[in-house]
């Protein structure tokens, strides 16, 4: 079970973003998030006719290390460390260690 899952919000706590949220757009290989609007590059596109797109340069996200990222908690208003949990029902969750509230409320 991950930390952090694609769909959550996060604040970026190190880098050229930090201090800044966003939502996990992809986890790759449980080292890196792609996390949407954040570390954005200029990519130098070649077109290509048969797929329609369009060469120049565009924007692009690159990907974050998970350690650079946290879970936002929108009681406190900032990055929280998570922590798992085992309900009394067998599942496991993960929660929120400033607050104790569970992160997954499904």
């Amino acid at each position: 079970m991950r930390r952090i899952r694609q769909g959550d919000d996060v604040v970026v706590i190190a880098g050229k973003d930090k201090g800044r949220r966003g939502t996990v757009l992809k986890v790759i290989d449980e080292k890196r998030v792609l996390v949407q609007n954040l570390n954005m590059v200029k990519k130098h596109q070649k077109p290509n006719p048969h797929n329609g797109v369009q060469g120049g340069i565009i924007d692009k996200e690159m990907p974050l290390d998970v350690s650079n990222v946290m879970l936002y908690n929108p009681a406190s208003g900032k990055g929280d460390r998570v922590g798992f949990r085992t309900l009394e029902d067998g599942r496991k969750v993960r929660y929120y260690k400033s607050n104790n509230e569970v992160v997954d409320a499904s």
